[in-house]
């Protein structure tokens, strides 16, 4: 895999590679010599991913959202239209 180096002299990693070592934003990396080589390594970057509890926390949040969404979208489709559909056939008259 290849990447181009900006005017800034900046790099893209491709998401291949960072999918596979696990680099997210905001994780720094290094780049030590190594030779005629350049090795890159993740450093100082926060753990990866959520501890247990706070995947069940983000969970328990989630499901709550969705269950006042449900309930909103409930009250919206048994609320009050202003008509019935009795009127609408009363209105048109019988043909």
């Amino acid at each position: 895999m290849m990447a181009r180096v900006t005017s800034k002299r900046q790099v893209t990693i491709p998401k291949a590679i960072a999918d596979r070592y696990r680099i997210a934003c905001g994780d720094e990396i290094a780049f030590l010599p190594a030779g005629d080589a350049i090795r890159v390594e993740r450093t100082g970057s926060k753990p990866i991913g959520l501890d247990r509890e706070q995947r069940l926390q983000r969970f328990d949040q989630a499901t709550k959202r969705q269950r006042e969404r449900q309930q909103t979208r409930r009250a919206k489709m048994t609320g009050d239209r202003g008509w019935r559909r009795d009127e609408l056939y009363e209105r048109a008259g019988a043909r």
